[in-house]
């Protein structure tokens, strides 16, 4: 890398890997990719809709108390709370390829073992190292907003976005038809397969090639973007290929040692004395609260925390919202026997809500913006909450749960990518894994809070927290520092 920087500062032309994906554009190798990243959020997203499926069944075959069955969702949830952040950060320093193997491999043989429990104990455990697993998910996000060019960015980031609404679909597809002929151990056995898949094409899935220019590995990235211009039939811009924050600026001299990651005069002193003293694994985190990104951070953690919060939680309440035998809910939504084709039924229909969803946020995210499309889209979806604060009829419930998800799936699916392109390429999959391990707090509240409130007859109060996370979303994200529609991606702060 050195030679080639000391090349520009020669004055000798260059070029970055932002001007290198837009001279060879979205082509045959990204959708390669994106097929290979699709699948690994496909493969979350059913693992997550399990949830919907897999406590009712084992509490009616095992006798288990609400509080039990319950704890079988929770354990998924905590252990995500560990892995987003734990793989955000071995992502940014190890690779993106080693961080979401690793997510694979014990996502796919952790759900194997889930089938195979013979006892509940077990079957907790083994549903936590899933959730370990399944925090992996932003990296792969990350790796493939990181191969496509800037021009284009959001329009395939949303195309990426449909591969988690195809997996809840397919999720409930599956359990229809599997569920009542075989029983939840086959249901769990089938869903860990593509996590399994991912393995077998993993020997040649590319590392990203900004991740390796950042880490001065320039040789390793130019032959990506050689293999990318080859695949795709086309050239790479004249000159050499040099970091993006390489500048006259960041050198005055040509050093012999490899350059710094981090420009120390970017920081605030006490960041710099803390990254000294440190290892380098720890880097990402203080720098996720230096003064250039503190804000940022904080915003985008109340903003994973409302769309994870009202998104889990009205897959949880449909049903339940939907009852109108009686006003207070006295039974339990999941009922097993004569009401599976029902439960089948409803999480199915509302899965479907998410296209429109899709739809509604690809057609806003690069014309209006990101931060917009996002507020728009959550207090649209607060909006039509509103008359649920009391019991409404049948319909009228359904379709108001259906809109309301649509919008919030609309925002969750442009804060996944707003977040990777605002942090900079050195704390990227750090800083998208913290903000999601905040979310799943939220996920982990929101049957625990929302839905107890609601079958103890407070469907008032248990409205009102959506309406609050929602709103709080909502204003945090017009508050955010940044716009990112069109703008290249960072690499440092």
């Amino acid at each position: 890398m050195i030679p080639c920087l000391c090349a520009s500062m020669r004055g000798d032309a260059s070029y970055t890997v932002d001007d290198a994906l837009v001279s060879l554009g979205f082509g045959k190798f990204q959708m390669l990719l994106l097929a290979y990243a699709g699948m690994g959020w496909a493969a979350e997203a059913m693992e997550m809709m399990l949830l919907s499926f897999v406590g009712p069944a084992v509490q009616s075959e095992w006798g288990l108390t609400s509080s039990q069955e319950s704890m079988i969702s929770t354990a998924v949830f905590a252990g995500t709370l560990v892995g987003a952040y734990s793989w955000g950060i071995i992502s940014d320093n190890y690779g993106r390829k080693n961080g979401f193997l690793a997510t694979a491999m014990i996502t796919g043989v952790a759900g194997c073992l889930c089938a195979l429990s013979p006892n509940y104990a077990s079957l907790v455990s083994f549903r936590c190292l899933v959730g370990v697993g399944l925090g992996g998910g932003p990296t792969l996000s990350s790796w493939f907003l990181e191969f496509v060019p800037a021009p284009n960015r959001g329009t395939w980031m949303m195309v990426f976005s449909c591969f988690w609404t195809f997996g809840t679909v397919l999720e409930a597809s599956l359990a229809w038809i599997v569920m009542p002929a075989f029983g939840w151990r086959w249901l769990l056995a089938l869903s860990s397969l593509p996590s399994l898949v991912l393995l077998l094409f993993y020997v040649v899935v590319p590392e990203s090639p900004r991740y390796l220019c950042m880490r001065g590995q320039t040789n390793d990235s130019l032959r990506i973007l050689e293999k990318i211009a080859a695949i795709n039939k086309r050239k790479l811009p004249s000159g050499t290929l040099v970091s993006s924050h390489a500048s006259e600026n960041d050198l005055e001299d040509c050093p012999s040692k490899s350059l710094p990651l981090l420009p120390e005069r970017k920081l605030d002193d006490e960041a710099i004395e803390k990254i000294e003293r440190k290892p380098d694994v720890l880097t990402s985190i203080y720098l996720l609260f230096s003064r250039s990104l503190i804000k940022t951070t904080l915003l985008l953690w109340v903003v994973f925390f409302g769309n994870s919060f009202s998104y889990y939680g009205l897959v949880l309440l449909t049903s339940e919202l939907s009852n109108t035998k009686n006003i207070c809910i006295t039974q339990r939504f999941y009922l097993i026997g004569s009401k599976h084709d029902s439960l089948y039924r409803d999480v199915f229909i509302t899965s479907l809500s998410e296209f429109p969803g899709l739809l509604l946020a690809a057609v806003m995210v690069d014309r209006v913006g990101r931060r917009i499309s996002m507020s728009a889209l959550l207090f649209m979806g607060c909006f039509l909450l509103i008359p649920l604060l009391y019991h409404q009829s049948e319909a009228l419930t359904t379709i108001l749960l259906f809109g309301a998800r649509m919008f919030i799936e609309g925002s969750f699916t442009i804060i996944y990518f707003y977040a990777p392109e605002v942090y900079p390429t050195i704390v990227r999959t750090t800083g998208l894994g913290a903000a999601s391990s905040i979310g799943r707090i939220g996920g982990m509240l929101c049957p625990l809070v929302a839905v107890a409130l609601l079958q103890s007859c407070h469907q008032f109060l248990s409205v009102i927290f959506f309406e609050i996370a929602i709103a709080f979303s909502g204003l945090a994200v017009l508050y955010l520092p940044k716009e990112t529609k069109g703008r290249p991606l960072n690499d440092t702060l």
